[in-house]
C-alpha cells in the first residue's frame, strides 16, 4: 500500500520526539486531510449546477424534511450559523429556488420552502452528486466503506457529546 502524507509527518515527529504518542494526530490528521481533499473534489457536480455545498445542503434539507422550515431550523440541520443561512437563503430566493413566507402570527418569523424549480434542481442533482461521491470512494470496497462509516459514526457521537456541551 502507498504511504499517505500523514505517515511522513508522523515519522518526522517520531524523529524529533521519539516515544511521543502520535496516535491522535494519525486519526485527526488523516480526517482533516481527507476533509480538505473531499471539499475540493466532491463539489464538482454542484459547481456545474451553479451551487455551493452550503446552498446544496439548504436545498437538500428542505427536500428531505419535505415541509416548511424556519431559517433557525435550517441552520441547526445544516450546522451553519444563522447569519450564513440568512445570506444563502437570500441568494437562493433571488434565484427562484426557495420561497419565503412570513408567519401568520409573528412577522419576524419566516417559513422556507422549495419552489418547483428548487425541487427540480435538487431531485436532478442529488443522484448525480451521489454517483460522483461513490466514484471518489471506488478504491475502497463496500465492506470497508461500511466499516469506515460505522467508525466515523462512533467518533461523531463521541465528539458531538463532548464538543456540543463545550460549544453551548
Amino acid at each position: 500500500m502507498t504511504e499517505d502524507i500523514v505517515a511522513g509527518v508522523l515519522r518526522q515527529w517520531q524523529q524529533v520526539h521519539p516515544g511521543l504518542d502520535t496516535g491522535p494526530m494519525a486519526v485527526i490528521g488523516r480526517l482533516n486531510r481527507c476533509s480538505a481533499l473531499l471539499q475540493q473534489a466532491a463539489d464538482a457536480p454542484l459547481r456545474r449546477a451553479g451551487l455551493t455545498r452550503p446552498e446544496f445542503d439548504i436545498l437538500g434539507t428542505l427536500r428531505r424534511m419535505d415541509r416548511e422550515l424556519t431559517p433557525g431550523r435550517v441552520a441547526r440541520e445544516t450546522f451553519a450559523s444563522g447569519a450564513a443561512v440568512t445570506k444563502r437563503v437570500r441568494q437562493l430566493e433571488e434565484r427562484g429556488l426557495i420561497a419565503r413566507r412570513p408567519d401568520d402570527r409573528d412577522r419576524r418569523v419566516a417559513h422556507l420552502s422549495l419552489t418547483d424549480e428548487g425541487r427540480e434542481i435538487i431531485d436532478r442533482l442529488l443522484p448525480e452528486q451521489l454517483r460522483y461521491e461513490a466514484s471518489l470512494l471506488d478504491g475502497i470496497g463496500d465492506q470497508r466503506q461500511q466499516e469506515l462509516s460505522a467508525a466515523l459514526s462512533e467518533l461523531l457521537v463521541v465528539l458531538e457529546g463532548r464538543l456540543g456541551s463545550l460549544m453551548d
